[in-house]
């Protein structure tokens, strides 16, 4: 579905315009942050020692510790352009806001816009005009105290036209992702992108001039084959290259220290080893990750119980390691042609998210546009049954997050 969606997003480029500080007063309604009862070794003094930057800022090491302890009640509701991507257009409020009268707990952006060969950095660039929203809605929602995230739709190297490797030649898919590795021909074009990465997330600051944390999940759902960097197209050896290096060049070459590092395939993955055929290792990933529409599509409870089984390989990983559960993408589009499912949210997704004593700190839905939605506003169908799900006991928009950059006193 997301693939779709993002393939016509790609296209229709040339005509669209996409409308693309946390209170000192304890809210009663917040969630303890630091139960009693834990099941594992981390404490608020020894949480570098489990994160890929043991460099990483006071702010970034308390979304750490929080995001881990948070999954132990609650997992955050998030919404990727959840600000400026909207059902039928209808701007305002997030989507989720109109439903539920709060704002998502986490928000999904992307580098795409921001990296793209088009971005002059002129102010009446369409692409330069992105990126200022893109770190606009950043700053507004870390001032709400709101999670952010950020997924990364590069453009292949050749002619930076497209992520899709249905746009792209049997030579290109077979060359392009090892090409961006240390000694290829594409690397120093790589690295100049990274620099532009961390130019932005380097310049991400609170009000207090204190770096904004985010979470970068680069090269997502590489086990499918429509991304050029998707397993059809590398070896396992070269992913994991590519991943190290992006990593330790950010954090090592660029000095940024404002990152949280997610892994996320796509939902093909059955068994523990299975899922880590591609892994750069726990020296290089905070957040155990996985994107996940098929289960949910039309799959009834047979779907949500595959969903949990492979969620609960997930979050025994992340238990085992000190390790951050995310189901970092799912949804289920609704259209005029595609209707509602009744109770996905409330059950088939609630459940999939909860039971077998799962841990997940966050999921995140796709964005609305003009044709579709994944998460309802408050005029369609589903508007109830999304509004019964987050207000369920272990969901959490973001009036009852904890302050996530802040240690537990």
């Amino acid at each position: 579905m997301k693939t779709t969606f993002l393939k016509i997003a790609f296209l229709s480029l040339s005509i669209l315009t996409i409308m693309s500080c946390s209170s000192d007063n304890e809210d009663p309604g917040k969630v303890i942050v630091d139960p009693p009862m834990q099941d594992d070794p981390l404490t608020t003094s020894n949480t570098t020692n489990y994160m890929v930057d043991a460099s990483a800022t006071k702010e970034t090491v308390a979304l750490f510790y929080n995001l881990k302890r948070l999954a132990q009640t609650k997992t955050a509701i998030g919404q990727q352009d959840a600000f400026n991507s909207f059902y039928q257009d209808a701007g305002g409020d997030s989507d989720i806001k109109k439903n539920t009268g709060f704002d998502p707990a986490v928000l999904g952006s992307d580098f795409m816009f921001i990296t793209d060969k088009n971005n002059n950095g002129q102010s009446n660039n369409w692409f330069y005009q992105q990126e200022q929203k893109i770190i606009a809605d950043t700053k507004a929602a870390y001032a709400k105290g709101i999670i952010n995230t950020f997924s990364w739709h590069l453009r292949e190297p050749y002619s930076e036209d497209s992520f899709y490797t249905a746009d792209m030649t049997s030579e290109q898919k077979s060359t392009a992702f090892r090409s961006i590795l240390p000694g290829g021909a594409n690397n120093e074009w790589y690295k100049k992108k990274l620099d532009k990465v961390a130019s932005v997330v380097s310049n991400l600051k609170g009000s207090n001039g204190e770096l904004i944390p985010i979470i970068f999940r680069p090269f997502h759902e590489f086990d499918g084959s429509w991304f050029w960097w998707g397993a059809d197209f590398c070896t396992a050896d070269e992913y994991k290259k590519a991943y190290q290096f992006t990593v330790d060049y950010l954090k090592n070459t660029k000095g940024v220290h404002n990152i949280l590092y997610a892994f996320s395939p796509d939902n093909s993955y059955t068994t523990e080893a299975n899922y880590l055929s591609r892994y750069p290792g726990d020296k290089y990933v905070d957040i155990i990750g996985m994107d996940n529409y098929g289960d949910f599509n039309n799959q009834g409870q047979t779907g949500s119980d595959r969903a949990n089984t492979k969620l609960k390989i997930l979050s025994d990983y992340a238990k085992a390691k000190v390790k951050i559960a995310a189901l970092t993408e799912t949804g289920y589009r609704v259209t005029s042609t595609n209707p509602a499912i009744t109770d996905w949210f409330s059950s088939l997704l609630y459940n999939a998210l909860t039971k077998n004593d799962i841990q997940i700190s966050y999921v995140m839905f796709w964005n609305n546009n003009t044709d579709g939605y994944y998460v309802p506003n408050g005029s369609v169908s589903n508007a109830a049954d999304f509004k019964t799900y987050s207000l369920k006991t272990k969901s959490a928009l973001v009036n009852s997050l904890p302050k996530m950059y802040e240690m537990p006193k």
